[in-house]
This record gives C-alpha cells, sequence and structure tokens, in this order.
C-alpha cells in the first residue's frame, strides 16, 4: 500500500513518524485491520532508517494502535471509530426492519452473472477510445441498442442521434430545466417532492397540476414552459393517463409550443396486460422521454437516458458536457452488450413475474383489512397506494413496529387546500424474496390496529 506521511522536523525523525502514523489511525485515514507497509519500503520512501520505522512501529504497538504477529507483518489494530465517523452498529441500527418503502427493485436479484458477462465481452472489444473523454450525448453502441430496444419494448421513437445518456433521471430532469431557462414547470399532484427539488435547485419554478383517476388534469394546465408527468404509472396514486387524456396532453402542447416530460420509471412493468406504450410515440416533436435502468437492473449503475425532440438535442448535450463532460463509459459498454444479447429481456420478464406474485400477495393480505378503504392503482410497477382512515395513526404504529412505508401525505403540493385521500404508499420491490412475507404479516398487523 502507498501512505502519504508529513514528518515535522521539529519533532525528531522517530517521535515525528509515531506522531503522523498515530494522527493517521486517530482521523480514520489508516482503518482497522489495515497492514502497514514493511519497516525496510516505509523507510526508503521516507528516507529515514529501518531502524527509526521498527522503532515507531513497535511504540505504536505498545500503546495498542497496532498489532504485530509473526508472518503477518503489523496492522493497525481495531479501535473505536474516528472522530465524526458513525460507528456501522448505529447505521445498522437506523435501517428499518421491514422495509416496504416505494422506489427501489430488489436489488438482491441484481444480474450479477449476466452484467459481468456483459462487462467481461464490452471491456475485450472496447476500442482504446473508450478510455478517453467522451461524446456529451453517450456512447454510440448504448444509444444504439437503446433505439432498438425503446422502439420495440416502449413504442418510443428514438433514433440514436436523438438520444442522451444520462446518469440517472435526475441528472436528465436537471439537464432539462437548466435548457428551458429557468421557466415554469408544471408537475403533477400528488408527486414526489424530491423531483420538484430538482427544478427548483435548478433555477425552475414548480405549478403543481391536480391528477385525478384518469390521469393528470390537463385543464388544469396553464401557460407552463413544460409539464412532467408520469402516464404510465402515475407516481404514488398508480394511475395510467386516459387514451383521452393523452390526446388532449400533446395536443396541447402541440398547440402552445411547450415540452412534455414523459417519465417512464417503471414502465416495463405491467402485469395484467400488455404495458402501454409510451406518450413519446404520439408526439415525438413535443415529448422528452426519459428512462433508466434504475428500476430494471438496480440504482447503483447510474444510468438513464432521454429521447429528445431534434430541437432541443443539442442545448442539452452542451448543457451535459458543461456538467460532468460525460457519463462513464464502461457502463454504457456493458448495458449495450446486455441489451443486445437480449440478457436484458431475459432480466426484464423475471423480474416482472416476481414482482406480479408480490403485487397480487399485497392485494390478498390486505382485501379485507380493517381500516383499508381500497388497494388503489393498476396492476403494475414496484408500489401500490393503500388508502386507510387515519394515515398518522397507521404511520405511528409503523414506526413502532420497526416498519418503513411510503406517506401519501408527503407527496402533495401543500398541506393546504380541500381534505385529501389518505394513504400509504407501499413497495413490494425492496424487500429480499424471503423477507417479504413477513414484511406483509407486520404491515397487517400495523393497518389492523390496536
Amino acid at each position: 500500500m502507498d501512505l502519504h506521511l508529513e514528518l515535522s522536523a521539529a519533532d525528531g525523525r522517530r517521535a515525528g513518524l509515531e506522531r503522523a502514523l498515530r494522527a493517521a489511525v486517530r482521523d480514520g485515514r489508516l482503518a482497522a485491520g489495515e497492514r502497514l507497509p514493511a519497516t525496510r519500503r516505509l523507510a526508503e520512501e521516507l528516507g529515514v532508517s529501518r531502524n527509526t520505522v521498527k522503532a515507531a512501529y513497535d511504540q505504536l504497538v505498545a500503546e495498542g494502535y497496532f498489532t504485530a504477529r509473526q508472518g503477518s507483518g503489523t496492522q493497525v489494530a481495531p479501535l473505536a471509530s474516528p472522530v465524526g465517523a458513525a460507528p456501522e452498529a448505529s447505521v445498522r441500527a437506523r435501517a428499518p426492519r421491514f422495509d416496504l418503502r416505494p422506489g427501489s427493485p430488489d436489488v438482491g436479484a441484481f444480474p450479477a452473472a449476466a452484467w459481468s458477462r456483459a462487462w467481461r465481452r464490452a471491456v475485450a472489444t472496447a476500442p482504446s477510445l473508450a478510455y478517453d473523454y467522451g461524446d456529451p450525448r453517450g456512447r454510440i453502441e448504448l444509444r444504439t441498442a437503446l433505439s432498438g430496444y425503446l422502439g420495440r419494448a416502449r413504442g418510443v421513437l428514438a433514433p440514436p442521434e436523438r438520444i442522451v445518456v444520462t446518469s440517472g433521471y435526475v441528472q436528465g430532469l436537471a439537464l432539462l430545466t437548466r435548457v428551458l431557462d429557468g421557466g415554469e414547470i408544471a408537475m403533477e399532484d400528488p408527486g414526489l417532492p424530491f423531483h420538484r427539488d430538482v427544478v427548483r435547485r435548478n433555477g425552475g419554478s414548480v405549478v403543481p397540476v391536480p391528477v385525478d383517476e384518469r390521469g393528470v388534469r390537463v385543464d388544469g394546465l396553464g401557460e407552463p414552459a413544460a409539464v412532467v408527468v408520469t402516464p404510465a404509472h402515475q407516481y404514488p396514486t398508480g394511475v395510467t393517463l386516459n387514451p383521452e387524456r393523452r390526446r388532449a396532453l400533446t395536443d396541447w402542447a402541440r398547440a402552445r409550443g411547450a415540452l412534455i416530460v414523459e417519465d417512464d420509471y417503471d414502465g416495463e412493468f405491467r402485469y395484467d396486460r400488455q404495458p402501454v406504450g409510451a406518450l413519446q410515440g404520439m408526439a415525438p416533436g413535443q415529448v422528452g422521454y426519459l428512462g433508466t435502468a434504475s428500476k430494471t437492473l438496480g440504482p447503483a449503475l447510474r444510468l438513464g437516458w432521454m429521447v429528445l425532440p431534434p430541437h432541443l438535442v443539442d442545448a442539452v448535450a452542451d448543457a451535459k458536457l458543461h456538467s460532468d463532460h460525460h457519463t462513464e463509459s464502461l457502463g454504457q459498454l456493458a448495458l449495450a452488450e446486455l441489451i443486445d444479447s437480449h440478457a436484458y429481456d431475459r432480466h426484464v420478464r423475471a423480474s416482472r413475474l416476481r414482482y406480479r406474485r408480490r403485487r397480487d400477495q399485497l392485494v390478498e393480505r390486505l382485501g379485507a383489512r380493517r381500516g383499508v378503504r381500497g388497494v388503489r392503482g393498476i396492476a403494475a410497477g414496484l408500489h401500490a397506494l393503500v388508502e386507510v382512515d387515519n394515515e398518522a395513526a397507521v404511520l405511528a404504529r409503523a414506526e413502532a413496529e420497526g416498519l418503513a412505508v411510503g406517506a401519501l401525505g408527503e407527496h402533495w403540493h401543500s398541506a393546504a387546500g380541500e381534505e385529501r385521500p389518505q394513504g400509504l404508499v407501499v413497495g413490494y420491490g425492496t424487500p429480499r424474496e424471503r423477507a417479504y412475507p413477513e414484511a406483509l404479516e407486520v404491515l397487517g398487523k400495523v393497518l389492523d390496529g390496536p
């Protein structure tokens, strides 16, 4: 290992080395269990005698900072966590016992073997320029693969030259907000508060547009520069945008020259029928389509994509260039390989069956519960809205049981106004397969009340 140490000449060589090593342990730069460099090597690097290094090691062994065993060298001893660091036990203690929060897939089902094969093939065949700075729009291999996949799976008109690869939906939304130069952006009410924050932090102003059982209320739109919608599976109510509303929304955008931002966050997951095609296919010149691998594969990959109207491609690419230059390339090449080999399709199909089974279990378990007014939303996605009589009371009981769920009340733009439905936004994608039945049992107990 390389070890950076700054020795103070005023302390003397041995004392200065002891002080520097002691400080490296205390501030966490040398972690518990870390093996120290051999005395001969460290002496050469620091320009001191080997005896000086050996004496410093021996002193810190005596003080309990290091341990030394024959044949194992010198290691950092297990000590208290450095100042300011959160002990691992505390992090674990903060995690819920039962996690039914919405927003994440079952990351335990990540297709590690398929991804590893795709990664190896991608790296083995990557041109040398793949390791250099890249096109801010993304690797052409991934944009070409996405063009075919989105066309056949989601009905998106996606020529590669109109695709921009991002590090996820949030970056795509931020880039569009900047390109719109601080304009007014309409967002669904209820909707995800974090996305509203993204728009505001990037210079946009947010106006709410109501959602009912037929989706976003087009008659509630004023004159914004853009409207952000989740037409395939509205978050969090779970409704799909009615065909008549889809036509009205695209007509509205054409008439005003406005942009529709389509968040297709879980469009592949429909369980009672074929997925509804993307809105973008109806009006590719008015819709900016945003998708991501976060729900299909896992949020850790940080890979998303935008399919843009022609007049926005250059402006968004320039904004991305000045944001992060380009999304990392090797992950893009691996995802392209995964798509081209159809391993991505196979994983999505397997996930669809697993999540359908989980949603069926949720509906069956909660259908006749006391205090439950109904499980709302279409059979799709990774969450369901469970309407209840007293949201605050149910959430308090959930916290007492160590159960984490989403709250519908957190998704409204404002707490004021007419009386609104109360409910839990229950995510059935997050738990591992073996943990899901017990989480449902605890949820049922919480909903039954005292």
